[in-house]
């Protein structure tokens, strides 16, 4: 029982601290320069309501692959089934990484600090049930270790395919989209879970801690 206490609060400063960096990087990266890049083919109010429907694309996208994967019991199949979404999740960051690095190598920085601190509490959601389940640290972390390498599998398709294909256009929709995945994942998955494992206060103080430190590089890059 303490072990799991330990372990619970571990996790929900992880998980809080991640949320509030992804909701930074939305807010005062992602978004706005999604608005700098629409603004070359329209106007103001134009360009709010599409940058609104771009973002509402990202929340569908990342609901449609939390509900299209059923989770059945056992923790071996919680494992596997979470690996899968991720790396259905990870290859496009990897793109989205890749293409915005090009394009504007402070906002790829932030944009790989951020994807990286959020990526923490999903490889402990690959690793915990693929341990516990087969007790096997090796295998777990292979499967983990699979999961993360798919970002950079998606940065390799983009160097092969999409370098020379993108546009201002592609980059205000990728960047939004993008903003709208973080945003649902912060606000559904990872705030929602740090507040059943830990105390208020305490997250409020990782929260804030993550706004610091972002503004922080924010300054510095």
């Amino acid at each position: 029982i303490l072990c799991k206490a330990i372990d619970k609060l571990k996790e929900s400063p992880s998980l809080i601290f991640s949320s509030s960096v992804m909701i930074f990087i939305s807010i005062f990266d992602l978004i706005p320069n999604s608005f700098k890049y629409l603004f070359n083919f329209y106007e103001l109010i134009p360009s709010i309501i599409i940058i609104l429907i771009f973002i509402f694309f990202g929340f569908l996208f990342i609901y449609f692959i939390k509900h299209i994967i059923t989770i059945e019991e056992g923790l071996y199949k919680v494992g596997i089934i979470s690996m899968i979404a991720l790396i259905i999740h990870n290859i496009p960051e990897g793109i989205i990484t890749f293409l915005t690095t090009t394009k504007d190598f402070r906002l790829g920085l932030s944009l790989s600090l951020s994807i990286a601190l959020h990526n923490i509490p999903e490889g402990i959601s690959i690793f915990v049930p693929l341990y516990f389940s087969s007790r096997n640290k090796k295998k777990a972390i292979f499967y983990t270790f699979i999961a993360g390498f798919s970002e950079v599998l998606g940065a390799f398709i983009a160097w092969l395919f999409l370098s020379k294909l993108v546009n201002d256009y592609f980059f205000s929709f990728s960047f939004a989209v993008t903003a709208g995945i973080m945003l649902y994942i912060a606000c559904y998955e990872l705030i929602p879970s740090a507040l059943k494992l830990c105390n208020r206060k305490l997250l409020i103080l990782f929260f804030i801690l993550g706004i610091i430190i972002m503004t922080l590089s924010k300054l510095l890059i």
